[in-house]
């Protein structure tokens, strides 16, 4: 059975978690989404991913503080940040802390998906083993 890339998406709101979701599992990544932060800081202990997508506000935790103990962690996981409030000390700050990216809101789903597909392919030394996404 051929593995898929992992993607873990972090939004509080539900209908951005439900989107990405589907236009990242179209694209043939297994997705896992959250609403909630501390749902995530558990699930990142149990499992390594690919790729992160997070929020930057969230009610519980920022994105940087997620951002920080991701790369603590698992720093071959590659992390984008979205966000409706981007500012570029903002972006700047994420980049510095390892961010792959850094995307505003409102951004097209396609870009987003192409970002993600990017990420997921570069060599990393320690993620797991990645097979070649069609297209």
């Amino acid at each position: 059975m051929e593995m898929r890339p992992e993607v873990l998406v972090l939004d509080d709101e539900a209908i951005v978690c439900d989107r990405l979701k589907a236009a990242l599992e179209k694209a043939g990544f297994a997705v896992e989404t959250y609403t909630e932060s501390a749902r995530v800081v558990k699930r990142l202990e149990e499992k390594k991913f690919h790729v992160v997508v997070t929020d930057l506000k969230m009610k519980e935790w920022d994105g940087i503080e997620v951002l920080k103990l991701i790369k603590t962690r698992s720093p071959e996981t590659k992390v984008i940040m979205i966000t409706g409030f981007a500012t570029a000390e903002k972006a700047k700050e994420a980049l510095a802390l390892g961010a792959h990216d850094f995307i505003a809101k409102p951004f097209k789903l396609s870009r987003l998906r192409d970002i993600v597909i990017s990420a997921s392919r570069e060599p990393d030394g320690g993620a797991p083993q990645r097979p070649e996404l069609p297209g």
